[in-house]
């Protein structure tokens, strides 16, 4: 999709934007619907007042960027370009995303769905204000932090939320302990 082509259909939708730069900047006060889009032009940045759905979009062009104040609905995305930062003030639905590029971060607000995740890359950050829900996750790099505010949700490693598993030790932080066996290469 070129950014002509993106740019006709925010007007159609009534959709407000303006131009930074190379960026297209998403601007409009509401929700933003392009649940029919499978692509993206580069350099679009989401900056409105609500949630972005995107709910057919395949594949992500490099530079784009999530800074909306609700939540993200990518839930056909298969890939994503290296280096995605998401910033939204909500939860972000990657539901069938197999596997992550190199230092994608994840600093929203509220929870991560990454349900068909299979694997990790080292650098991936999660500084998200919610949980991470890694259901089919099947191994976890040795150096991994998990630095969200919320649970770890890892159940195809341990079958429920990690705080949940019976072999936590009493007083002992559930993330600390995660920390530690992911750190042991217990995962691997």
């Amino acid at each position: 999709m070129t950014r002509e082509e993106f740019i006709k259909i925010l007007k159609e939708k009534g959709y407000s934007y303006k131009i930074e730069g190379d960026n297209l900047v998403v601007t409009h006060d509401w929700n933003v619907n392009l649940n029919s889009l499978v692509t993206l032009p580069s350099g679009v940045e989401f900056m409105n007042e609500g949630d972005v759905n995107l709910e057919l979009l395949k594949t992500l062009s490099p530079g784009v960027m999530f800074r909306n104040k609700g939540d993200i609905d990518l839930r056909s995305l298969e890939t994503l370009p290296p280096g995605v930062v998401f910033e939204n003030k909500g939860n972000v639905d990657l539901p069938s995303l197999k596997t992550l590029p190199s230092g994608v971060k994840f600093m929203n607000k509220e929870a991560v769905n990454l349900g068909s995740l299979e694997t990790l890359p080292p650098d991936v950050e999660f500084r998200n204000g919610e949980h991470v829900y890694l259901y089919s996750l099947k191994t976890i790099p040795p150096v991994m932090k998990f630095l969200n505010k919320g649970e770890v949700y890892l159940k195809s490693l341990k079958g429920r939320r990690f705080k949940e598993w019976k072999g936590n030790i009493e007083g002992v932080s559930s993330k600390r302990l995660l920390h530690f066996m992911i750190s042991k290469g217990v995962f691997i």
